[in-house]
Order: structure tokens, then C-alpha cells, then sequence
């Protein structure tokens, strides 16, 4: 399951300073690169941005030549009804079979849908997948967010 559902995020190191997100929307929009869903998180000093884009290879090299720190993780997305208890239905499973989510963030694609991304401890990458799916959630298949 883990290589039909593992969707590939680019984390970018950013410096917490004036212009550098722009820099980084930038070089992917000058290298034809899609970006899908993205998640920032920042403190005083730095954040990190996440990134789903339509070719996560490219990004990474295009992000890397200009200068950014950037790196690969795998993430899996599942499609919830964009309604309350959505999330819920997803974070419940995941907690009542002890599954630490390290992090997520959504977006909303078509009307009443809702993808859901999460990031896991790679360890448990495949047990989550297989205990989502056998739950009834639709799991998101990679290929869709590169077509």
C-alpha cells in the first residue's frame, strides 16, 4: 500500500525573513511546478514549509539550486466529506491503535470534499494506511496530486 499511497511533500527550510517565501513561490512558478496543498509553520527565527506539488523531484532540485534547504518526506492523504467529523474520523483510528500523528494540514478541493494530509512515524506508514483503508476511508492515491 505504502508505494501506491505515499505522496511525496517537500519541506523547505525557510529563514524567518522578508521575501524569502515569495523567492521560494517563485522558483517553482518559473519552473512550472504546481503547487497542490503547502503548510507553514514558523517560529521568531525560521519555519518550514511543506509542500505537495505535481512533481516533487523537480521542486526539490529547482528549491535546491537556488539555494534552499530541502528535503523529501512521505506523507498519505485521505478524502473525507468536507462537513463536521471528518478529521475526527481519521484521527480517531489512528489514536485508538496508537498511531502518533507528527503533523497534518487539509485542504478543501471540490465541493464537499476535504483532503486530509498526515504525517507519521515512517515506521507506521504502512499499519496506518492498512487500518484507514480497512475502516472504509478513502485513501488519496499519490498519482493524483503529480497528474
Amino acid at each position: 500500500m505504502r508505494g501506491k499511497y505515499a505522496v511525496k511533500q517537500i519541506s523547505v527550510f525557510l529563514e524567518n525573513r522578508r521575501g524569502r517565501l515569495v523567492d521560494v513561490a517563485g522558483a517553482l512558478a518559473d519552473a512550472d511546478i504546481n503547487i497542490r496543498a503547502l503548510f507553514l509553520a514558523d517560529s521568531s527565527e525560521f519555519g518550514i514549509l511543506r509542500l505537495v506539488v505535481n512533481n516533487p523531484e523537480k521542486a526539490k532540485a529547482v528549491l535546491s539550486s537556488k539555494g534552499f534547504a530541502a528535503s523529501e518526506t512521505e506523507v498519505f492523504a485521505v478524502e473525507v466529506e468536507d462537513k463536521p467529523g471528518g478529521f475526527y474520523s481519521v484521527v480517531k483510528i489512528l489514536a485508538e491503535n496508537e498511531i502518533d500523528v507528527e503533523y497534518t494540514y487539509a485542504y478543501a478541493g471540490a465541493l464537499n470534499r476535504a483532503i486530509l494530509f498526515f504525517k507519521v512515524p515512517d515506521s507506521e506508514l504502512e499499519r496506518a494506511l492498512k487500518l484507514l483503508h480497512e475502516n472504509g476511508l478513502k485513501l488519496v492515491e499519490a498519482a493524483e496530486f503529480y497528474a
